[in-house]
């Protein structure tokens, strides 16, 4: 079956590290546990019924919900085993009911190991999903987790696969002191990047980058945008229903991470909005500062928001700046949830025309981070001299205010190998006088001297008589992510 028609596109090399996990287990003829992170609605799930149904194994996937008691979860999960393809689904149809998770992980190594089932045969793979859900309603699952994976599961030739969106609860699985500590590999699910995005959406490199600072990478939101869409067409048709995936993923994602009424929605909020500073941050979220502060580190832990320090200046708090991490989230925090009340009384237009008279204005911040990632992606590379790293440079009055520099050392850097600006205008070029207003300030940047290079970012070209070292558009902002550098995990 076509996959687009199937509704799923890309991910290959995703799927086929998981392709070649399964054949390690049946070579070897014994378990593996991967834990899979990432952020909510980034397809993680999704990637792995579709690795199930062209693997097509013997297997179980369990999804947990939000706030449901242990006793039901319980339930739950032996009712998807009963009506899976794993052996235990035999057992159960035939009466035998586990009254405890030990007892139901503890029946599914039985029974798959009294299956009788060949190494050289496709293993069987048992999926949970959400286990941050589930931890919170069951505190010993982990524990019961790894006494049933070091007794039972791990002995057999098994994939077990526990997925979660809190990031911070996911990566801390893999510390000493829980009890998956050494059992478990992790697996990052990122969201996909601008190149990938582009391919989808089969846009040009200026509409991919300007759909990137709209949906992110997040692949159920591309699936949206047609072949002829421009920005005004595609806001008008999906803000015409409040049910649209532009409008209820920022809901659902919310819901998920913050409850409504918390601190860190309230900050998020601010943020959202475009206060950066702490104490801007402070007066508009109407939070007391112990709590703010609480709430920015939590909201740091969950990856939603971002806390950046000047170069050279990583030492002085008062001037940290924070923002929403994930390009979607920016864009649905600025224009969706205030104009939600407009969208739900169908009048999806009013807020078309709000986001359209900002965003030009909008596009020109959201831009910003999206081109470190694309060039420090290119990194290292000799046209930046001996850059490894990359920040911004900014004083308490914002002059100047510089959007690139690329440093040798990240904690203790020695140099600024490059400094540079970003005009994502609309028609006009990078000009001349853009190219001077950059060398002007060069001097004001700490470690920087008359050889430390000048490099532009821009949307439309650029002047003839711009005078830089390095000149970037969007084709080349997308050609950086195919260089093949392995991504992190």
């Amino acid at each position: 079956m076509n996959e687009r028609l199937r509704g799923f596109v890309g991910r290959e090399t995703e799927l086929a590290r998981l392709h070649d996990w399964l054949g390690e287990i049946a070579r070897s003829g014994r378990g593996k546990a991967i834990a899979v992170r990432g952020r909510r609605a980034v397809g993680k799930s999704t990637l792995l019924e579709e690795f199930l149904l062209r693997e097509n194994p013997p297997h179980a996937f369990f999804a947990a919900s939000k706030d449901q008691p242990s006793g039901e979860a319980l339930a739950g999960f032996l009712g998807e085993l009963e009506h899976s393809t794993l052996p235990i689904a035999v057992e159960l149809a035939a009466g035998v009911r586990p009254d405890s998770w030990e007892a139901a992980l503890r029946l599914i190594a039985t029974s798959s190991a009294g299956g009788g089932r060949s190494a050289t045969l496709t293993p069987p793979c048992l999926v949970i999903d959400e286990l941050p859900w589930l931890s919170e309603q069951e505190p010993s699952i982990e524990g019961l987790l790894q006494t049933a994976w070091d007794r039972h599961l791990g002995r057999l030739p098994m994939l077990l696969v526990l997925i979660g969106s809190d990031l911070h609860m996911m990566e801390a699985l893999e510390r000493y002191d829980r009890p998956l500590h050494g059992r478990v590999t992790p697996f990052v699910i990122e969201p996909l990047d601008p190149a990938e995005m582009s391919s989808m959406i089969r846009a040009d490199p200026v509409t991919a980058l300007d759909a990137y600072c709209l949906f992110g990478g997040f692949p159920q939101l591309a699936t949206t945008w047609r072949s002829q869409d421009t920005l005004r067409r595609y806001l008008e048709r999906e803000l015409a229903d409040p049910t649209s995936p532009l409008v209820v993923t920022g809901e659902r994602v919310m819901a998920a991470e913050l409850p409504a009424t918390s601190a860190p929605r309230a900050v998020i909020a601010a943020i959202g909005a475009g206060d950066t500073e702490f104490t801007k941050i402070l007066s508009r979220a109407g939070v007391g500062r112990t709590s703010l502060s609480a709430a920015l580190k939590t909201l740091a832990q969950k990856r939603i928001v971002s806390r950046q320090t000047p170069f050279a200046r990583k030492h002085e708090a008062k001037l940290s700046r924070y923002t929403i991490a994930d390009p979607y989230l920016r864009f649905w925090l600025r224009f969706i949830a205030p104009n939600l009340p407009l969208i739900e009384r169908r009048r999806g237009d009013l807020a078309v025309q709000r986001i359209m008279d900002s965003w030009s204005a909008f596009r020109g911040r959201a831009i910003e981070p999206i081109v470190r990632v694309c060039i420090e992606r290119m990194l290292p590379d000799e046209r930046f001299g001996r850059a490894n790293h990359l920040s911004a440079y900014w004083t308490r009055t914002n002059d100047p205010e510089v959007d690139l520099v690329g440093h040798d050392d990240d904690r203790r850097p020695q140099r600024a190998e490059f400094v540079g600006s970003i005009k994502w205008r609309e028609i006009a070029p990078f000009s001349r006088d853009d190219a001077a207003e950059l060398a002007a300030v060069r001097a004001r940047v700490p470690l920087t001297d008359n050889a430390t290079r000048l490099v532009g970012v821009s949307r439309s070209g650029f002047s003839p008589d711009a005078r830089l070292d390095v000149e970037l558009g969007p084709e080349e902002l997308l050609r950086a992510w195919r260089i093949d550098r392995p991504r992190s995990t």
